[in-house]
């Protein structure tokens, strides 16, 4: 690396713990970095002497540091504003103000030609706060009305405010560790779904009414259940309210009739080991997208009324869209005289539309190989005008509007790039990398073409948990590395959704290692395939796919020359053994419960923190967040000391703790670029570009 500076390095005391389970003693010298309340004065020194550390190593790298963060934001339009859609008799857009981080909402009555009304700034809101995150928004069935939820500490923790948009008041209303909120139909009662103050699960649902102290909320229901979670909806018709409970591998829903908010909740069908299922209500009738017929999903119908729900089960339901071995149902919307339905195929998302009377069935098509698509805000159901946005490597996102009866489609807007960028000046890339065990792994790649000369440097990203399919979406931010000759490659690895269940199926649970083996043949593939230099190819991943960082370099570190792990998850066996700690016992079915000695063997085979060994490691840059609550500061920070203590090579290691910040580093349009130049400068440094 270029000339870093010569400081003494962070060294961690050492103080011996002792986990034992299942008959098996496992030492844990940095145990004592976990700090619960973030206030202990040895820890918190800690952290800022790597701080430290980091920023003086990095020190050669801030000219680079700040051209990187300068072209980013250089990139950003001055000004940005939505689409407008109108709902209710009003029009309603957001849009960012030049040189603000926030976000402001407005709306103007009947049309577009009107007095515009602000009726929520979050840049006010945000004034005197070092983060700043909105969480609900939701405005009454009146529209008059509106219910909004903030968090100040970067830990998903959001409180509950409630205001008149006809006086601009803010009552005195306040409810701490809401996460959902939904209005009944007669505009003063609310339902919310309330966190647990330690766990941070969402276990409660409360009703509350308008201008009444929360100490008199109603308990509607508690989860009690802690691998569940609950959420809160209002259907398609606005005519139900829907409670759902979700595991990684179960649901159930519950309904209430959004006119009458004092009855009883009542079971749309109660909750079946491995049934996932979600509800909605249109037309009349209840729609139900379901795992029961196919692992892969179908769409069932059922008309009936809330009193006959418990006479109701899945074989009377109709199919709509069966469950298909090759085909991801993903998501569907409703509309006038239409279905459309969210599908994935091979890998690519595809956008289908269905009518509802006919039958008849048209896809859209799309000419990257590589992009994502999917529906945008489509308010108004009782229109043949459908909105959908689209993006690619290349392409920036895009909002169209189709016109499902004629097929027509007209672009409403394209975010735009400022500066010099042609979008034919890169090429986006699919190809398959045959895995160890035979399994085909689809990986999207882009590059700028004037660069691409087989030995440039190769970035591979990517977070194979979860189910959750990493889409292809234009990062103007990643222009900094293209132009700089890096090849940017996302692989779709098992433990993610993007082949259907059964690829999300092979990467978790005992067939977790698969995520990793995935990640490293393809990482040896695209050097094999020349689409990068052996001596050059760095890797990125971040949370879960943090865990795979930390898994690939204990197990090929020989293969990467940087690593940048993001709020990296790394200590799982520890973690998934404490229940007390955020996400843990929702997670089972994800990792599975090490109380269970063949889990704990498993987890501990692949654990970053448990398998680091006296070897040399990659250069590496780890970032996490005081206040985190998905990943705790203490996984990083303890990985970070065991990997100094163990390591034998000369490599950098640095980590970097926003102190705060939680597990999506800062807020604002623009601050998160900080966190961004930081990384591409350590990994332009690094590839010598």
């Amino acid at each position: 690396m270029t000339n870093k500076v010569d400081v003494v390095i962070p060294t961690a005391p050492i103080k011996p713990y002792v986990h034992d389970m299942h008959g098996h003693k496992r030492k844990d010298n940095y145990f004592w970095l976990r700090d619960d309340k973030r206030e202990d004065p040895a820890v918190l020194a800690y952290l800022e002497e790597e701080n430290n550390y980091t920023e003086q190593q990095m020190a050669p790298l801030s000219a680079l540091q700040q051209t990187l963060y300068d072209e980013m934001v250089a990139r950003q339009e001055p000004e940005i504003e939505s689409v407008p859609y109108f709902k209710k008799g009003f029009w309603y857009i957001s849009r960012y103000d030049q040189g603000k981080d926030y976000s402001v909402y407005t709306r103007r009555q009947g049309t577009l030609e009107a007095t515009e009304e602000i009726f929520f700034d979050c840049n006010e809101r945000a004034q005197g706060f070092a983060y700043y995150q909105l969480g609900a928004l939701a405005l009454s069935p009146n529209s008059m009305l509106l219910a909004f939820s903030e968090d100040t500490v970067s830990r998903r923790q959001y409180t509950l405010h409630f205001k008149d948009l006809r006086t601009n008041e803010i009552f005195a209303d306040s409810i701490e560790d809401v996460t959902d909120v939904v209005w009944a139909n007669d505009n003063k009662t609310v339902f919310y779904v309330k966190q647990h103050t330690q766990t941070l699960l969402s276990y409660q649902v409360y009703r509350h009414t308008l201008g009444e102290p929360s100490v008199n909320d109603v308990l509607i229901y508690e989860e009690t259940d802690d691998t569940f979670s609950l959420g809160l909806y209002k259907t398609r018709s606005e005519e139900y309210l829907v409670i759902c409970a979700d595991s990684t591998m179960t649901s159930e829903c519950l309904i209430i009739d959004a006119n009458q908010p004092y009855k009883d909740f009542k079971y749309f069908l109660p909750r079946q080991r491995d049934h996932e299922y979600s509800v909605d209500h249109f037309h009349g009738q209840f729609f139900i997208l379901s795992n029961y017929s196919g692992k892969n999903f179908a769409l069932h119908t059922i008309t009936t009324q809330l009193d006959e729900l418990q006479t109701v089960q899945p074989e009377h339901w109709q199919t709509l869209v069966p469950a298909r071995e090759s085909i991801l149902l993903e998501g569907y919307e409703l509309m006038q005289d239409w279905l459309i339905v969210e599908e994935r195929e091979l890998g690519l998302p595809v956008l289908r539309q269905i009518n509802f009377k006919t039958g008849e069935s048209r896809a859209l098509t799309f000419h990257d190989p590589v992009y994502t698509v999917f529906s945008h805000h489509n308010p108004q159901p009782a229109t043949s005008k459908f909105r959908y946005q689209y993006t690619s490597f290349t392409t920036p996102s895009t909002v169209y509007e189709l016109d499902l009866d004629s097929g027509k489609i007209v672009q409403l807007k394209q975010s735009q790039v400022m500066g010099d960028f042609d979008s034919e000046d890169y090429q986006s890339e699919r190809v398959w990398v045959t895995a160890r065990d035979g399994a085909e792994v689809p990986v999207s790649l882009v590059y700028k073409r004037e660069l691409f000369n087989h030995s440039n440097p190769l970035l591979v990203y990517a977070y194979g948990s979860y189910g959750h399919s990493l889409d292809i979406g234009f990062s103007s931010a990643n222009l900094s590395l293209l132009d700089r000759g890096f090849v940017y490659a996302v692989a779709h690895i098992r433990g993610g959704e993007e082949l259907g269940r059964d690829w999300y199926e092979q990467g978790k649970l005992l067939q977790k290692k698969n995520t990793f083996n995935d990640f490293v043949d393809v990482s040896k593939a695209l050097v094999a395939k020349k689409y990068g230099a052996e001596d050059n190819v760095f890797a990125m991943g971040g949370s879960a796919g943090g865990l795979l960082m930390g898994a690939v370099i204990n197990q090929a570190p020989e293969l990467y020359r940087g690593v940048v792990a993001a709020v990296p998850f790394v200590d799982v066996v520890s973690t998934m053994l404490d229940d007390s700690i955020p996400l843990t016992t929702g997670e089972y079915d994800e990792w599975g419960n090490p109380n269970d000695p063949e889990f704990y063997h498993y987890m501990l085979e692949y654990s970053p923190y448990d398998q680091v060994k006296a070897k040399a490691y990659p250069n590496m840059l780890v970032t996490t967040g005081l206040h985190d609550s998905q990943v705790q500061y203490w996984e990083p920070a303890k990985w970070v000391a065991k990997l100094r203590e163990l390591k034998t090579d000369d490599n950098q290691l640095m980590l970097y703790t926003d102190m705060e910040a939680g597990h999506g580093g800062k807020s604002g349009r623009f601050k998160h670029f900080e966190d961004t130049a930081r990384e591409f400068a350590f990994l332009i440094d690094l590839a010598k570009c």
